[in-house]
């Protein structure tokens, strides 16, 4: 480079990330472990991937939705920035009228993932903001907080302007309204990674919390199908008072298996409106469509057909008895494990189980001897924060197969170590 010249200088707020985002660490040393053990058949319980393939009605209306693709008559360019009507009706009366909710469709805005939206979405609030979230958390809510700035400097492990919430076994997973008033709050119920609920009663408690402080809920109800318990709402807009205060995130990604097809929502009630700054208020749903506008053309029109057929009688058998299978997976490795002599949290509600490593074990040290040992793969729990360390996440995304000969190696290697 010459003396004198110049070079564009990055987003400073970029450097302060980790360097490697969880799961790419975790490739990395599975990528490692195969080099070295390359006869090793390799099972994952870590990252949270579906392994059951998209249902028939879904594939049928793909291949209708291309078909239609390729003739003149039908084809489809640019789509609606919130989303077509047909999908939006259908998720306004199977998600919400169903359970009583009063959501109306351009309160829904489709999208291609909620990890996109949960990151997306904090770019309304003012640079300044408090950001509280639960502790362990979602490692995505931190991360696009601190690319905008407000999560100040890492101190012992977490950022100094960031609220945290723990969720441990000493407050039941249950996090306390925190000391310092927050604008923005995350809460992800079922949660990930804990596998953990918020009861009705609980759940209602935060929206009086956030009704009374003037703070917004961002809630991730990404794994709302896998509820069972009856006293665990199904949408926060169940509970009085929520359309005034809270966003809900929704996914078809763990519902039905769209992690590789892309298509999930957001719903902004027009009842939501934060402060201008300048005395007045400004409505959260035209702001997140002005931003759609700007920054997304929209899921394509293939994908919506299939999310759609979701919904159909047949969608929705089929659905249903993938996430029964999921299900039953979550049910057999909690069993086995606690037969182990590990605790065992979530798995009822959720597909994660969050597991206490045994013997005090760092989370990235159990991680190692489940590789090493069993060839199994799990999510350390400390790459989560800091109330995670001394667990694992483990999913029930396998296969009936795999589930039952990944308990059968954990077994073996109970039978070699001590748990």
């Amino acid at each position: 480079m010459a003396t004198g010249e110049r070079m564009a200088t990055i987003n400073q707020n970029f450097l302060k990330l980790e360097a490697n985002y969880l799961f790419a660490d975790i490739e990395r040393k599975v990528a490692n472990f195969k080099d070295s053990n390359p006869d090793a058949r390799i099972i994952s319980l870590g990252i949270g991937d579906v392994t059951r393939p998209l249902v028939p009605a879904v594939i049928d209306a793909l291949h209708k939705a291309v078909d239609e693709m390729g003739d003149a008559a039908h084809f489809r360019g640019y789509g609606p920035y919130g989303g077509y009507d047909f999908l939006r009706d259908l998720i306004m009366e199977y998600d919400y009228k169903a359970h009583g909710v009063d959501i109306k469709p351009d309160e829904i805005f489709v999208s291609d993932g909620a990890k996109s939206d949960v990151g997306n979405f904090q770019e309304l609030f003012a640079q300044d903001s408090v950001v509280a979230v639960t502790d362990p958390v979602y490692p995505v809510y931190v991360d696009s907080n601190v690319l905008a700035g407000r999560a100040g400097e890492k101190v012992d492990g977490q950022w100094n302007r960031i609220v945290y919430l723990p969720c441990v076994s000493e407050n039941d997973f249950v996090p306390d309204f925190p000391k310092k008033r927050p604008d923005m709050i995350y809460l992800c119920y079922p949660n990930n990674p804990t596998g953990t609920v918020l009861g009705r009663k609980a759940l209602q408690g935060w929206v009086d919390y956030a009704r009374r402080e003037g703070s917004v809920i961002l809630y991730d109800s990404a794994y709302e199908a896998y509820i069972r318990d009856p006293d665990v709402p199904h949408s926060i807009f169940e509970l009085e008072g929520a359309k005034e205060v809270a966003v809900e995130f929704r996914s078809f990604s763990k519902t039905a298996g769209f992690t590789g097809l892309r298509c999930a929502y957001v719903v902004v009630p027009k009842d939501l409106k934060i402060s201008d700054g300048h005395g007045g208020s400004v409505d959260l749903n035209h702001c997140w469509y002005r931003r759609q506008c700007t920054k997304y053309n929209g899921c394509p029109y293939i994908v919506q057909r299939a999310a759609a057929a979701t919904y159909s009688e047949s969608g929705q058998r089929q659905v249903r008895d993938v996430i029964r299978g999921y299900q039953k997976n979550a049910d057999l490795l909690a069993d086995a494990l606690r037969k182990l002599g590990l605790k065992v949290y979530g798995g009822v509600n959720a597909p994660y189980l969050w597991v206490k490593t045994p013997s005090g074990m760092k989370s990235w040290d159990f991680f190692d001897l489940l590789l090493h040992k069993s060839a199994l793969v799990c999510t350390p729990g400390a790459g989560f924060g800091k109330s995670g360390e001394g667990y694992v996440r483990l999913t029930s995304f396998g296969s009936p197969d795999d589930t039952e000969e990944a308990i059968s190696r954990i077994r073996d290697l109970a039978a070699q170590s001590t748990f």
